[in-house]
């Protein structure tokens, strides 16, 4: 099947997740990218993408004439480069007259401009309706999709806020990016074990088992294991493991399929750092980080992949200064992952001083 996705915020890291997962992932620019898959694809485990759609292989008026009896209600978005919300309003108002004159009942739905966004295709239900009566159309150029699904922002806010245990001076891994990070280790065999050695409050583990794998956590901090049990039995799932451990020497049980994980990101940082400050922190994060995958190394079956959070820093330049770990991750016993779309996979917001970098490691 032909999919279009519509990419998140980060767009090199919604990009590189297709890439990890889906066949002939490509790049539509803007933000559009298509991809391939035999099977049917769940947008609830895709971290980085906002839609998803079909693409319409007949006319689409033919299309439209073969939804289920009772009134219509369609959205229109067009994500063509010279689109507007003028050519969309009268596109949506032609496919109304014509369903209209087949004796069909329609309500269109239109946005402020070209798009609709998520938001609006959640409170009109189109994307996750089981009628088949209510559909977001999205035009790219000259072909159209139909929606099978919308990013839903109202599940990802309730199991991050809603968690019993959070730690905000810890630093607080949106559930999105843990699944990104779980879905940057590629195809995974149903049942995989993935591994947190940085486990925090548990939200990899979480995302890992709404994933349907199983979840194994270690964290230095006593209270950090404490706060991930609350947080997985909230969950009510009990495929997982923890354990109080020191990721530099800890001796993991058997089998590890995959590490995903957010490692230490140093102190928070409310302004840029001055060049001293930032050689100190780097001084305490990089022996961390090299003697985990040290440790790590010894423990994995080759090939298994590794994938990390790290910090990187704002810089008065604008640009984000990360760790010098990738030039030493040979050496170490890991092949870098290199993307078609090209580019450091950054997760941040705009002028965010600590920023989110991530690396994508498999053990040669």
């Amino acid at each position: 099947m032909k999919y279009l996705a519509i990419l998140g915020r980060n767009k090199t890291l919604s990009l590189a997740e297709l890439e990890s997962l889906y066949d002939k992932a490509q790049d539509l620019g803007g933000d559009c990218a298509s991809f391939e898959s035999a099977d049917e694809v769940n947008i609830d485990r895709l971290g980085g993408c906002l839609k998803l759609a079909r693409l319409i292989d007949e006319p689409i008026m033919k299309w439209l004439t073969k939804l289920p009896d009772g009134k219509i209600v369609i959205g229109v978005s067009d994500y063509s480069k010279r689109a507007s919300g003028r050519t969309v309003g009268a596109e949506a108002l032609k496919l109304k007259k014509i369903l209209t004159r087949h004796g069909r009942s329609v309500r269109v739905v239109l946005g402020d401009g070209a798009v609709l966004s998520t938001a609006t295709v959640l409170h009109n239900g189109l994307g996750r309706s089981t009628s088949g009566r209510k559909v977001e159309l999205i035009r790219l150029d000259n072909k159209w999709y139909a929606s099978c699904g919308v990013q839903d922002i109202d599940a990802y806010a309730k199991r991050d806020q809603a968690r019993p245990a959070r730690d905000a001076k810890v630093g607080m891994l949106p559930p999105k990016l843990a699944q990104i990070l779980i879905n940057l280790c590629g195809p995974l065999p149903e049942g995989a074990r993935v591994l947190d050695p940085f486990c925090g409050t548990g939200v990899v583990l979480q995302e890992a088992l709404l994933m349907g794998y199983r979840a194994y956590g270690t964290d230095v901090d006593e209270r950090m294991i404490k706060y991930t049990q609350k947080n997985l039995e909230w969950l009510n799932k009990s495929d997982f493991t923890i354990s109080v451990g020191d990721a530099t020497k800890f001796v993991w049980e058997q089998p590890i399929d995959a590490v995903a994980c957010e490692t230490y990101l140093g102190p928070p940082l409310k302004t840029m750092p001055t060049e001293v400050e930032l050689k100190e922190i780097q001084q305490e994060i990089n022996p961390l980080l090299r003697n985990t995958l040290r440790n790590l190394v010894k423990q994995l079956k080759s090939d298994t992949p590794v994938v990390m959070a790290v910090p990187a820093w704002l810089r008065p330049d604008g640009e984000y200064l990360g760790l010098n770990l990738l030039d030493e991750t040979d050496n170490l016993g890991y092949n870098v992952k290199k993307f078609v779309s090209g580019g450091r996979l950054l997760y941040h917001r705009e002028g965010q001083v600590v920023a989110r970098e991530i690396i994508v490691l498999r053990k040669k």
